[in-house]
């Protein structure tokens, strides 16, 4: 079976891509998609998604960790679809999709640039050294007083598998305060376990926490990763926090066919 395969990539968080509105790709099984995802025998990436028909949607996202295996909101993976959707004239400037955590809203502008809209938070769990909520994905917040210094995929994973999250894990985020509206993270990502260069998803969940905790007062926030910049901006009413939007870069990288011969 030959795959022709779009490779993208929002603040160094990258991605494989599909067009799956002609089902072709629907038996790919997850030791397939481990190996596409995979950086020394395969087309290499932090994960792969399908865009499929939906309908009253523009189209669906379906998304896979690198390890193969279906998972949640993948807020980057989010804002590169609509990237792809726009290459595939499905969109224009605005598109509307539904994802395993629900439908989203999204703009992309002329530059690359996409602005997603994320689900509603109204949970959010504090504790003295850690804060943990769900942005379409399950995060844990935790400061650090320099993050250049942290050891990301060691700390990370002994967190991810600790008894604190159980089987399912959690992706773990170390944040530095660099102002009053400016935060830089590190993230250890479940699925693909290791550290990546961005995610979305936490990257809003960081926004959020910091805001709850009262680290900033401010609705519209930095966030700096390792691959780029993120912004993050919300309303907060009460406990619940609405009109949630990731912004950011979604670049197309390069475009091309594999074939795989064990399907």
């Amino acid at each position: 079976m030959t795959i022709d395969f779009f490779k993208y990539q929002g603040a160094g968080n990258d991605f494989v891509l599909l067009d799956n509105r002609g089902s072709e790709y629907s038996n790919l099984t997850s030791e397939i998609i481990e190996q596409l995802c995979d950086r020394r025998f395969g087309i290499g990436a932090d994960g792969l998604i399908l865009l499929e028909d939906a309908e009253g949607y523009d189209f669906r996202m379906v998304y896979y960790n690198a390890d193969g295996r279906e998972s949640s909101m993948c807020g980057n993976g989010g804002r590169c679809i609509v990237a792809f959707a726009k290459r595939l004239k499905i969109i224009t400037t605005e598109a509307s999709f539904i994802a395993t955590d629900g439908p989203h809203k999204a703009s992309i502008s002329a530059d690359e640039s996409v602005v997603l809209q994320m689900t509603d938070v109204d949970e959010i769990e504090v504790t003295e050294d850690y804060s943990f909520l769900n942005t379409g994905s399950p995060h844990h917040i935790q400061l650090v007083n320099t993050i250049k210094d942290v050891d990301v995929k060691t700390l990370g994973s002994k967190i991810r598998y600790s008894d604190l999250y159980g089987a399912e894990g959690s992706n773990i985020n170390f944040v530095q305060q660099n102002s009053a509206d400016s935060f830089s993270i590190r993230t250890y990502e479940r699925g693909v376990e290791d550290e990546t260069l961005a995610c979305g998803t936490g990257a809003t969940a960081v926004a959020i926490a910091m805001h709850n905790s009262g680290k900033t007062k401010n609705t519209q926030l930095t966030i700096e990763v390792e691959g780029g910049t993120l912004t993050v901006r919300f309303d907060r009413d009460g406990d619940k926090y609405q009109n949630i939007y990731l912004g950011g870069p979604a670049e197309f990288v390069f475009s091309g066919s594999i074939k795989i011969n064990n399907i």
